[in-house]
């Protein structure tokens, strides 16, 4: 999958795995075969236990806009949201600082 600034068209990454499989959803980012950015439909927040570097974190609600964001969650944290948004992007440490994504915005994943 793509996420891409949908305003400026810029491809924010091309390389999104939606995590579907127990594994996927259970191990996520500590799978090295895991690409370092993932989609996982929850509702209970994540942690980042055993990871060895931060990643961002972007939660969406059912029409993809941003609702809330994390910039750096460091490893061994865990993050919570209003469990009503269901989505949520991991991504690589930086992404958000790099394509200044903010909330309330519709990054386009496809």
């Amino acid at each position: 999958m793509i996420l891409k600034n949908k305003k400026t068209g810029k491809i924010i990454c091309d390389d999104i795995k939606v995590a579907i499989s127990f594994n996927d959803q259970l191990f996520g980012l500590l799978n090295p075969k895991n690409p370092r950015n993932m989609l996982f439909r929850t509702r209970f927040g994540i942690h980042t236990f055993f990871m060895k570097e931060p990643i961002d974190v972007l939660v969406l609600d059912q029409k993809m806009n941003i609702v809330k964001i994390k910039k750096d969650l460091k490893p061994n944290r865990m993050f919570f949201w209003n469990p009503r948004y269901p989505l949520v992007v991991e991504l690589i440490s930086g992404t958000i600082r790099k394509f200044n994504i903010k909330p309330n915005q519709n990054p386009g994943i496809s």
